[in-house]
């Protein structure tokens, strides 16, 4: 097998496991999606006065079928003072939705975070008009 044999098959299987669907019956998924974007509203970054979603700094959230969440996520600045705390508070709200067997925090830097991934509500709370 080339190595180009070998991209395109683990490319096949990927997109085969991202087309699968999930094992959580639809209303679950929505009720554990609501749960854990409530959950991501609660978490702030202290120095701002917005929630972590609203900023934009949620790129990514996967439930596993087991219940599992895995959440790619970014900070305003790679310097940010809260860069210890953060991930943290974001697993520990997001691990106590009920259903929720777990929650990891993985930290992205690309794309960066800049302002226009704010919602119209951050924008409104912070005056960014």
């Amino acid at each position: 097998m080339t190595d180009e044999t070998k991209a395109d098959s683990g490319n096949t299987a990927a997109a085969e496991a991202a087309e699968k669907p999930s094992a959580i019956p639809a209303e679950e998924m929505s009720r554990l999606t609501d749960g854990i974007v409530g959950a991501l509203k609660t978490v702030y970054d202290p120095e701002i006065p917005a929630d972590i979603y609203e900023l934009g700094l949620i790129y990514k959230v996967d439930i596993d079928d087991d219940h599992a969440v895995n959440i790619d996520m970014t900070l305003t600045t790679p310097n940010c003072p809260s860069a210890a705390e953060l991930p943290i508070q974001v697993e520990n709200a997001v691990a106590s939705v009920p259903g929720v067997r777990e929650a990891k925090v993985n930290i992205v830097w690309d794309p960066p975070w800049d302002p226009s991934r704010m919602s119209d509500e951050a924008r409104t709370v912070l005056n960014m008009w």
